[in-house]
């Protein structure tokens, strides 16, 4: 029988979290820790180091998965034994599930001698990834009206200002969060996901400064009229974790994702700005920006 004892992820647990997602290229938009640390508790992430490699499962609605293990590339056939075990012993209501996984785990399952896996891509999890210059210099026709969008908003707000995001502006972050929510809460009543974001990003506000993040704001007339965060992904790819911006002004959206870019990210190659979680309007504003490529995402399921 294995024996894992999974706990919950802490802060502290970052370092450990750090070295193992930098060991390798992860393109994952979800393979970093604050991720991981700002979904932890929907989705009731708990791991364990066991053997230099990492585990990790979730859980939501009841259902338990596995997340995908971190650790050296030699030692994901035992890691994939090991799930597959832990499951069958320890979990006898839940077939196994893991889910989120990047294309070169898929290979690991495929070749995996002593079980067949259904692996399937989850096309509402593709990342979005795109040319960190075109997000800086919208150039050239396709990018004709995101252009005329920041245009205006110069034009109309000449005053507006980019800030870096510091402890001082963060109150003022916090309350264009809470703006933004009042205005697309009663728009979507029954969204259970809409509360679980915002009690997840301002956790990473309350505790801004103990992560690696950057953070990027437009104040407006003293108010904070748009803001973001992200971190460095990989060796040339950002991630942007969170955008909000006022949707009554014209142009805020493409000024922030602008403004970040250019002020925090110019020495990158890509910007990874995650997922559309399926979301028809979400999926249109991604793909407005014209994705460089899409990072595939898929589920495994034991046979």
């Amino acid at each position: 029988m294995t024996i894992i004892d999974f706990k919950p992820i802490e802060k502290a647990d970052k370092p450990t979290f750090d070295k193992f997602y930098r060991s390798r290229y992860y393109e994952n938009a979800h393979f970093n820790f604050t991720n991981l640390y700002m979904w932890r508790k929907p989705y009731n992430i708990q791991w364990t180091l066991q053997d230099d490699v990492i585990y990790m499962i979730s859980e939501w609605h009841g259902k338990i998965a596995s997340l995908q293990p971190l650790g050296p590339e030699d030692k994901m056939q035992n890691a994939i034994a090991t799930i597959i075990e832990y499951f069958a012993t320890n979990d006898t209501d839940n077939k196994l599930v893991i889910g989120g996984i990047d294309k070169p785990f898929v290979d690991e399952l495929n070749k995996f001698p002593d079980a067949q896996f259904n692996i399937e891509p989850n096309r509402y999890n593709f990342d979005y990834v795109y040319l960190a210059d075109d997000l800086i210099n919208l150039a050239g026709r396709k990018y004709h009206s995101k252009k005329n969008h920041l245009n205006s908003f110069q034009k109309n707000y000449p005053m507006a200002n980019y800030l870096p995001i510091t402890k001082e502006i963060i109150p003022k972050c916090r309350e264009e969060l809470n703006n933004w929510y009042d205005l697309r809460a009663p728009e979507l009543p029954d969204d259970p996901f809409l509360p679980l974001e915002r009690a997840a990003i301002n956790e990473i506000l309350d505790n801004f400064c103990d992560f690696d993040i950057k953070g990027g704001a437009i104040e407006l007339d003293g108010r904070i009229i748009a803001f973001t965060f992200g971190e460095q992904l990989n060796t040339d790819t950002a991630v942007i974790h969170v955008e909000k911006a006022d949707p009554d002004i014209r142009g805020a959206y493409p000024a922030i994702n602008q403004g970040f870019v250019a002020h925090e990210w110019s020495s990158m190659k890509y910007i990874n700005r995650e997922e559309d979680m399926g979301l028809e309007g979400l999926r249109k504003a991604k793909e407005s920006y014209k994705p460089f490529k899409m990072i595939e995402k898929f589920t495994a399921t034991l046979k």
